[in-house]
Formats: structure tokens, sequence, C-alpha cells
């Protein structure tokens, strides 16, 4: 029998939620079945209600209007089963398309059978392969094709350099590769398989299965790098690029390059360098040293744009000037690159050798500036003059990059050209900008409280300015694959302060972004560094932080023992900060594994010593937990008042992490005496959680307001909040953050008459629990059974709830 909901049958409110959306697309039928990639006549029953739609179809029908799918999942479910279990949404990703290919080149000329063969190979296979030389054009083609087909592959179109023959550097491995991809796609790491290339690939094609998504992978370097990055079943098609014939690709048809004709090559060189077509162009007057410009640069499309660049930015010269110059070079393309740099100053020429000790390719003004220790306007100025040289390339706005043989030619005359000391010093002030700026984002994110500026190095005279959070998000998301170059760099030279200090300032945006798992594996090492450097105080934050690190991933023994480190050194120190912090932490993990009354002794003395360092945000963080910790224990009054307190404290940022804990508390400690008002403060809380991009603490909210719902009576709107923080915690894979939540949700689901969801929730607490370290919990579970069985089997509910006592007892032996 369905359930039915206030407005009535559960289909028929669905099919009119869609109709709503095609109002809102303003198309009819037929064309917004196209665009949904649907056909007309099942579009048609959905609208209808004859016939439930798929969750997908709902997910692309809300995209095309641009409205969140999420408030039509209960409805959905509803209509779908009558007791669902916590649903496994698809994952939402960004509300734009990712569009990570480069820019398209205005002057692409020739290879028309090619192309061709690029988009017939796309359409029967679904994967093609482009193969030549260095400098041949094998990337230009593959964008090229790529932006053709955009509009057939809306989903995504994404691009990634596999560095198969970058010099300096290995070629990346197929595992932080699909990591980086299903990032892209916005899969939050914590969804994505900790181990295993098979896994990983798995999840890939699983997750494009259901995409339209256009992908090219730029010099490979061997079928075996590529293979596990391939689609599987499902539209979305792949584009590689290599300098070897990929043999091993056997189910791969081949598209093999050559040097572009004579006809092309001239094209080519007339078109890039702005050469008036007619008998009055130099090229047109002087046949002959074209012709030699033409052989001289192999006929290669890269060796011909460089020697272009030189004509349109020199109208003073001849050809028979850039002939003479391009021959004083060795090869095609040394001969290019280096005519290009004689171009440039003394100044420019040394800016662009320091570009190669890069350990990547895209970077942006403020890393040039420190690199090369020049003022930020020099670096934007010569940046400008090696851009005007094809030297450099500047996809977007403030991003540039550097062609992968570029970056060897640097590289290579940087080693010549510049003295291990000032190549040593370089890299120093590379290292330090990064730890810097990290810093500098990572306090324009709403953090507890402040902590201790970055130390390591020197600090650049130029740094990014973050005007809001969003900014430094923005950053550090354009910045990841660098800052986590950096920090291997740092690690492989023995940099150990830049290794102890970088992984701090990743923490918030780790949190929003990135998960649990790489974060433990960079304090890890973070760790390591400080136990090199021996400084007592960077040694305890060390534990500390990957303490927290350990808690926030379910591994409550482990977060223990190192906050048990930290406390040991923290006593030698006498900082009072990081004694406050610590016992924040220590507060969480206590609370989570059960304990009543040291949570909030901890929380109070966490409060204290912020005041004693004159940290008034810490202490409104710390009074913000202090008064969860109260409702935890039952003392709804104290706790409300505290929570007002904390909301009485000003600050810049309303999504800052105190005024969300005591939103949330305060809606919970008053729903049952002041539903309104609490129902507003923690509509408030999601709506803060959803604008920080925070997913944890949105679930969390979620299951809040689920509670706060069933102490108000409204039992179907609570089973929606907590059926919501499932669905977000089943996107970022976070399986032990259930924990906090499986309780309250067996105990909404009995109070509304379903009593066996309510056991099977309890149950799966009961096994949960204990793996994780969350003594209260498994006593809740164990209570929480008694209650629904004590109808059908008194002996087992008195089992259950004898054993729920002696788990209490465990942890307060003084309570009876």
């Amino acid at each position: 029998m369905e359930q039915r909901t206030a407005s009535g049958d559960p289909q028929d409110e669905l099919s009119a939620r869609l109709r709503l959306l095609q109002e809102l697309s303003g198309l009819g039928v037929r064309a917004l079945a196209r665009d949904a990639g649907l056909s007309s006549s099942s579009l048609s029953r959905y609208l209808s209600g004859q016939t439930v739609p798929p969750w997908p179809v709902v997910i692309a029908l809300c995209r095309l209007v641009k409205r969140d799918p999420r408030p039509l999942r209960p409805l959905w479910e509803r209509t779908s089963n009558p007791l669902p279990a916590p649903p496994k949404a698809s994952r939402l990703v960004q509300p734009k398309p990712r569009n990570d290919l480069p820019r398209d080149v205005p002057d692409f000329t020739g290879r028309e059978a090619q192309l061709a063969a690029v988009l017939a190979a796309v359409e029967t296979h679904q994967v093609v392969s482009v193969d030549g030389m260095a400098g041949i054009g094998k990337t230009c083609l593959a964008v090229h094709a790529a932006h053709r087909l955009t509009d057939r592959y809306p989903d995504a179109q994404l691009y990634v350099d596999l560095h198969g023959f970058t010099e300096g550097r290995e070629p990346f491995d197929p595992d932080p590769v699909l990591r980086m991809l299903l990032g892209a796609l916005g899969v939050p790491s914590e969804r994505v398989p900790q181990e295993g290339v098979e896994q990983l690939a798995a999840c890939w094609r699983s997750e494009l299965a259901g995409r339209r998504a256009v992908v090219v992978l730029d010099n490979a370097a061997d079928a075996d790098q590529v293979r596990p990055l391939l689609p599987g079943a499902g539209p979305s098609v792949a584009l590689i690029t290599s300098r070897n014939r990929l043999l091993g690709l056997d189910e791969v048809p081949p598209v093999s390059l050559d040097v572009l004709s004579p006809q092309e090559s001239a094209e080519l060189l007339a078109r890039a360098s702005g050469d008036p077509s007619g008998p009055d162009g130099r090229l047109a007057r002087d046949p002959r040293s074209a012709a030699e410009v033409l052989r001289l640069c192999g006929h290669l499309p890269l060796a011909l744009r460089l020697a272009a660049a030189r004509l349109r930015h020199r109208p003073g010269w001849t050809v028979g000037i850039l002939v003479e110059r391009l021959s004083e070079g060795a090869t095609e393309f040394d001969t290019a690159f280096a005519m290009s740099v004689r171009q440039l100053d003394r100044a420019q020429a040394r800016l662009f050798r320091m570009l190669g000790l890069l350990p990547g390719t895209a970077f942006d003004e403020y890393v040039v500036a420190a690199l090369a220790d020049v003022p930020l306007h020099s670096a934007r100025e010569m940046l400008e003059d090696l851009l005007d040289a094809h030297l450099v390339q500047q996809p977007a706005a403030g991003r540039y990059r550097l062609h992968d043989l570029v970056h060897q030619h640097a590289r290579r005359a940087c080693e010549q050209q510049d003295s291990p000391t000032e190549r040593e010093r370089a890299l120093g002030r590379f290292l330090d900008y990064y730890v810097h700026a990290a810093a500098a984002a990572d306090a324009a994110l709403p953090v507890l409280s402040p902590g201790r500026p970055a130390s390591a190095g020197r600090p650049p005279a130029a740094l990014p300015r973050f005007a809001d959070k969003h900014a430094a998000l923005a950053w550090l998301a354009a910045e990841y694959e660098t800052l986590i170059a950096v920090f291997e760099t740092a690690d492989a030279i023995g940099a150990d302060v830049h290794v102890s200090e970088l992984p701090r300032f990743l923490r918030a945006y780790f949190a929003r972004r990135c998960g649990t798992t790489h974060l433990n594996f960079l304090f890890e090492r973070s760790l390591a560094a400080a136990q090199r450097l021996g400084d007592p105080l960077q040694l305890a934050e060390a534990h500390s932080d990957l303490g927290f690190a350990r808690y926030n991933a379910g591994r409550m023994a482990e977060a223990g023992a190192a906050y048990e480190a930290a406390e040991r050194g923290l006593s030698r120190t006498g900082d009072v900060r990081s004694e406050a912090e610590l016992a924040m932490r220590r507060g969480y993990l206590r609370s989570d594994e059960g304990h009543v009354d040291e949570p909030l002794e901890l929380f109070r003395l966490a409060r204290k010593l912020y005041e004693e360092a004159g940290c008034p945000t810490g202490a409104a963080h710390a009074a913000a937990s202090e008064a969860w910790a109260m409702l935890q224990l039952g003392h709804r009054e104290q706790a409300a008042r505290l929570a007002r307190e904390v909301l009485d404290v000003p600050h810049a940022d309303p999504s800052w992490p105190p005024t969300l804990t005591a939103r949330i508390t305060l809606g919970v400690a008053i729903a049952a005496d002041s539903p309104d008002e609490a129902a507003e403060h923690l509509h408030q809380a999601l709506a803060l959680a959803r604008e920080d991009g925070h997913m944890n603490n949105e679930a969390w909210c979620l299951n809040c307001q689920g509670v706060a719902l069933r102490q108000m009576g409204r039992y179907e709107e609570a089973l929606a909040s907590h059926r919501a923080a499932f669905a977000l915690l089943d996107e970022l894979f976070e399986e032990h953050w259930k924990i906090h939540f499986l309780n309250g949700y067996g105990e909404t689901c009995r109070l509304a008459g379903l009593p066996d969801e309510a056991l099977r929730l309890h149950r799966q607490a009961l096994e949960l629990a204990p793996k994780l370290g969350y003594r209260s919990e498994e006593a809740l579970a164990h209570e929480g059974i008694a209650i629904v069985l004590d109808a059908t089997d008194p002996t087992a509910a008195a089992e259950h709830r004898a054993a729920g006592q002696a788990v209490l007892r465990e942890l307060d032996p003084g309570a009876h």
C-alpha cells in the first residue's frame, strides 16, 4: 500500500512537479525529450503520471532548468517504494558541466582527412588514438575535434596531460589520473576506492556510463598507461594522443599524423604570422625564403607557429632575416625555440629558463614573480612578451601554461646557463610561495580559529588576494595538482618545514572537496618531517593534526593515540592556543566514544584556554561545542541559553562553524517548546552548510532537522530529512559518518509507525559502532532494538537492554 502525502497520491504529485519543470523550460514535449536524451513517448508517460521515471531522468530534467533535484527525492522514493532504504543517489556534479579543454587554436589549418577520421572513429568505436612525432600537432587535432564534439557530449569535457614524454618527470600512473578524472566529474574522494587501479577503473567506467562526456587523454606513454582510463559501456568517448603507436590497444583505431604538406605548411605560416594574402605579403614577395622557413621548421605545426610569431611581432623583418635566425639552430625545435628566446632581453630570458624548474606546466603570475624574484608587475609584463613569442600559452585569464616541448627546452637551458646555486634558490622561492599562498587561501576560509602563520622559508613579495572563501576555494582547486607536486618536491629534497606546514593549510579545503583519505596520507608524512625537525611545538601540532585526520576518517583508536602523543608534547611547550585546540579535538573524540561528563569538561577547558590566549573566535567555537555537549546530556535550557550567547558573537562569515553548531543546538533544544523558532534556526543552519559547500555538515544539519521534526510530531517531514542526510552520505561514501545518524533515524521510523525499518537501522548501528569505537551509539542501538522488540519478543528485548546497560557501565562505572 502506497504512503500518501498531504497533497494526495505521490505519483500524481510527482508528475505535477515534472510538468512545472516543463513549463520552466519553455519547451514542448518533443523538444524537452530531445534535450533530456529521452523518447517523447516516455516523457509523455512521465508527465501524465502513467509511469514513474527513473531517478536519473528526474535529475536530467532538473538540470535542464537549473533546479536542484534533491528536494524531489523523498517524493520520488514514495512513488517507487513504500519503505525505501536510505537511497543511493546519483551524485549531482557541478551545476555547470566541467570543461577542461584547452582553447581551440583559431588558425587550425589542414588535417581535413585526419579530422574526419577522428570523428568517424569516435562514432564507431568511442575511442580513437592520434599518434605522431613531437610537435606534429596531435594535441591540436585532438582538442579541435573535442571542441567539435562538445554539443553532442554536454555532460563534461575533460582534458588531462599524462606526461608520457615530459622531460624531468615520470609519466603519470593510472591511479592518480583516475582520481583526478573522478574528481573532475565531482565524485568525492571518499567514494573513490582507496587502493587498486582495477577498482578505480571500474568506478571511472561506472561514473561515465550515465554521462555523455568527451575525454582527451594527451601525451600517453604507452597502452598500459591509458588502458584503465578508457570508458566502458555508455555513450562517453575518449581521444588519446601519443608519440608512439599504441599497438597494445587493438580495439582502438589509430589516426597517424605526418608533417603538413607544403601547401598546408605555407597556409599555416601565413595565417599564424598575420601575413596578408596576395602579392604584397612578405611571404609572397620572397617565395624562396618562405620555402626555406618551411624546410627549417620541418613542416611541423609547433615550429611553424613559433617562427610565425617572430614575423608577426617583427614587422621590420624580411623573411630572409627569419631564415638566418632559424639557420643558427641545430634541430627544428631547438632552432625555433632558441630563435624565439634570442629575441628576449636578459631578464625575460632568465624568467623563461626559470619556468623550466616548475614541476607542472600550468601557473599564474604570482608564482612566476616569486620563482624569478621579480616584482609582480614585471612578471606580468614579461609573461605578455613570452605570450607574443609563443613560448607561453594562456588558456584562461590569469592562467598560463607551457607546451611540454617548450618546458623541456626551458629546463635544459636553465641547467646549462644557470648555476646550481641559483637553481636551488629559485626552487626554494617556489616552495616558499606555495606554502604562504596556501596559508593565505586557508585564512580566507571559515576556519575554527586562526592558527599560526606560515614560517617556511621567506614570505613572497606578492600573494593572491582572496576576496572571499569562494575565491580561495577556486584558487585551491586550480592549484591542487601543483600543491601536491610542491609537497612531493619538498619531501624529496628534505624541505621538512614545508612538508610539516603545508597540509595544515589544506585542511579546510579537504573538508569541502577531497574527503579524508588523502589528508591522512599527507599528515603521516608531515609528522615524519616534524620528527626530523625536532621542534617540540611543531611535533606536538603534527601529532594533533594527524589525530584529527584519523578521527574524521573514523579511526578512533589511532586518533586517541595521536592525541596522547600531542598532549605529552604540548605539556613541555606552554603554547596555550595549541592546548586549546587539542582540548577541543579530544572533546569530540571522547564524546563519540560515549563518555558522558569528560567532553563537557574538555570543551570548557578549551574555552578557558582560548580566552587566556586572547582568541575570541576559538572561545566562541568552544562555547558552541559546550552547548552541544549539554544538549547530549539532556540539559536543554542551558544548551539553548549558551547557544544564543554564541549567536550574539559577531563574525563576517555567517557560515562560520560556531554559528552553524549554535543554530543546530538551539533548534534541537527548543523544538518541543518553540517549534516555529526551532524550524527557522535549523533551516538557516542547513542553508549555511549548503552555501559553504560542506556536504558532511549539510548531512549533519539534515539529520538534526529530522530529530527536531520528530519531536514536533511531524514524522513524514522528519523521515524526509533523515533520508536526505543518508543520500548525501551515500554520495560522499562516508560510511563511518552514518554511525552518528542511524539510531536517531531508527527512532523516528519507530515513532512514525515503521518498526521493521527502525529495527533494520538499529541493527546496522549495532554492527558498525563496535568497529569504529562508538560505544554510546552501541548502547543506544541495543536500547532501540529492545524498544522495538518489546511487543513481539520480550526475551530478546531484555537481552539487548541488558547488553546496552553493560556498555554504559563500562563507559561510566559509577552509573546505575
